[in-house]
């Protein structure tokens, strides 16, 4: 490895936990499509921070008319994608905090379309969108980055399905990066 690398990852390790990818049998099955968009480098909460900058970038550089266009009837727009990422990364960092904590009781799942429905996202400017993002993920990675190794590898219970708090980490990651992905395929046309 050349010098530049070393040190940019003692920075990184200096300032931000190394979080190991979790293993098959520390999340729910469907949780592999989102888990697998995510290197197993550990530096979760790195690309955490760095893909909010992209996207912000990303998202800015579109037209605002682009930003309430839905490609088929039935789908979401940018704007209320952009909603329901935040709502999932807010939803499942509570999740992790709760398993963080050691808390048994079974938490319940949520219904997304009613969240997106109720979120009138299309009439919010995309500065206010982008705020709440930015600090909700802020908040995502304060939290993990003060979590103890074993509190890490504690398991909780959500929508009757198990994972591991760490989990939660690199679902939250690889959510944000599938609707992103949807966004370039799908909307860009």
């Amino acid at each position: 490895m050349n010098n530049d690398i070393v040190a940019t990852l003692h920075l990184i390790k200096k300032f931000m936990r190394l979080i190991e990818k979790p293993k098959k049998g520390e999340y729910p099955a469907y949780a592999i499509m989102y888990i697998k968009l995510v290197p197993g480098d550990g530096m979760v909460l790195q690309y955490l921070k760095n893909n909010f900058a992209a996207i912000k970038r990303f998202i800015l550089s579109l037209p605002a008319q682009k930003l309430i266009y839905k490609y088929a009837e039935g789908k979401w727009t940018i704007k209320e994608m952009l909603v329901h990422i935040i709502d999932d990364e807010r939803i499942y960092a509570y999740r992790a905090m709760c398993f963080a904590r050691n808390e048994k009781t079974k938490l319940p799942g949520f219904e997304q379309d009613n969240y997106v429905f109720y979120s009138n996202a299309n009439e919010r400017t995309i500065k206010n969108i982008l705020e709440e993002y930015e600090a909700v993920r802020n908040a995502t990675i304060a939290l993990f980055n003060g979590l103890t190794d074993e509190a890490l590898l504690r398991k909780g219970t959500a929508n009757k399905k198990r994972a591991t708090v760490r989990a939660m980490a690199y679902h939250i990651a690889g959510h944000e990066l599938h609707h992103i992905n949807v966004i370039r395929e799908k909307y860009l046309r």
